[in-house]
């Protein structure tokens, strides 16, 4: 990415040292997953109990979202940004190197916390950003994070495999993560987002985020539709395994883990919704996104035992997602930079949590009528999404209760247009 993607004064390579760290960082997550069951043979203790670890990671990362992001908008992100990398680091290796699942997964719970830099580097990217290029930065951003999430299982898999034990794993990670502390603080900003004038309390950030939801229509919308679109997006990869190893397909765990390497082309189209966004504004962007993810479903519904359909289904579900993530993420931060970082938060814990409610809904489902159970549940969610979606727009043209735009389009059709100007349209 050119340097005319950000404003003057900020260091060349800053926009690809950012997207490194986020694949790197988010990678720590979801890493653990495809280990499990070499975890499990390690303790001689059961698949349910090395579970464990995975739920401990994302129970980390869920507190480390309402904690650890809403200090952003006040701490010093070169501080901020070593002490999350050395805390994550530490706690890889004490994973690496811990007797039993109790200790892992407590090790789990707290590297995941303090791996939440992704959400403390968009906000922050966002202010980096040129008049015009806000779009074009996030998508930088937001395409290192899903091609972290997608390659680190595959990564994991083959690092086992050449060492034959899951530690292996951990060291690597913490390596990885260890070395972007020689990198990434000096690209962060040195000062604080406000100044020390300005500065709120802990306590008062934490206290702010429940009334930024009912303020803000722009958060309110985009964070329906993150919740609703990762909602589905979790409901098919939390039960993708399942379906592959089952008959008629009755593939191996090598060959499934080659799914996430067969989603990168879509992860990468994706990029280019920023400059869409920058545009032609959030709103068409979700309609493109919402539009990518249904004819996935639908053709993971016509599939069949066609691995082909699928992986063109996968890519097509990766780009709406993550499509959607940048629109929504544009409109979010379109507002005072002052208060990014919080409603950053508000915004990931209404996709984390519309992501577990996605994975739990869609293992119910795939127990009681399988792979069609899957289907009908993501198609449920995008079709949340769309209620949400057809709303959103009726109010930005129309404005509530029928009054001319001029008059009343309300928050929501304020916030689409502040993001567009964010983005130079």
């Amino acid at each position: 990415m050119t340097s005319a993607a950000t404003r003057p004064g900020v260091k060349r390579g800053t926009v690809p040292v950012f997207a490194t760290a986020t694949a790197i960082t988010v990678s720590n997550i979801y890493f653990a997953q495809p280990l499990l069951d070499e975890i499990a043979h390690s303790f001689h203790t059961s698949a349910s109990t090395a579970g464990v670890v995975a739920t401990a990671g994302q129970i980390g990362y869920a507190l480390g979202i309402v904690t650890v992001v809403p200090l952003a908008d006040g701490a010093r992100l070169r501080r901020l940004s070593t002490l999350l990398l050395v805390i994550t680091t530490v706690g890889l290796l004490a994973g690496a190197v811990a007797p039993s699942v109790a200790l892992l997964g407590l090790a789990a719970l707290v590297l995941s916390a303090s791996t939440v830099l992704p959400q403390v580097i968009m906000p922050t990217v966002v202010s980096m950003a040129s008049e015009g290029n806000a779009g074009r930065v996030l998508a930088a951003v937001g395409t290192g994070l899903t091609l972290g999430a997608l390659l680190s299982r595959t990564a994991a898999g083959l690092v086992v495999e050449a060492t034959g034990t899951w530690r292996a794993g951990f060291v690597v990670a913490a390596v990885a993560t260890g070395a972007l502390l020689l990198v990434l603080p000096r690209y962060m900003p040195d000062d604080p987002p406000v100044s020390a004038r300005g500065k709120e309390s802990y306590a008062r950030l934490l206290g702010s985020l429940p009334r930024l939801f009912t303020q803000h229509a722009s958060l309110r919308v985009s964070a329906a539709l993150g919740a609703t679109v990762f909602a589905a997006f979790s409901a098919f990869w939390s039960s993708l395994a399942f379906h592959l190893t089952a008959p008629p397909i009755g593939l191996g765990p090598a060959v499934i883990g080659l799914f996430g390497l067969f989603s990168v082309p879509g992860a990468l189209a994706a990029r280019y919704s920023g400059r869409m966004v920058d545009r032609w504004g959030p709103l068409r962007v979700n309609v493109m996104a919402l539009t990518s993810a249904a004819l996935a479903f639908v053709l993971f519904a016509v599939a069949g035992r066609s691995l082909v359909l699928l992986a063109v289904g996968c890519n097509l579900l990766g780009f709406g997602t993550t499509s959607s993530q940048i629109a929504n993420q544009a409109r979010v931060f379109a507002a005072q930079p002052t208060i990014r970082a919080r409603l950053n938060t508000v915004y990931i814990f209404s996709v984390f949590a519309g992501g577990a409610a996605g994975s739990a809904v869609a293992a119910a489902a795939f127990s009681a009528v399988r792979w069609t159970g899957v289907v009908v549940t993501g198609l449920g969610f995008l079709l949340l999404a769309a209620v949400v979606l057809t709303w959103h727009t009726k109010r930005t043209i129309h404005g509530p209760a029928g009054r001319t735009p001029a008059a009343a389009s309300g928050r929501a059709a304020a916030s689409d247009r502040a993001a567009a100007r964010v983005g130079g349209r």
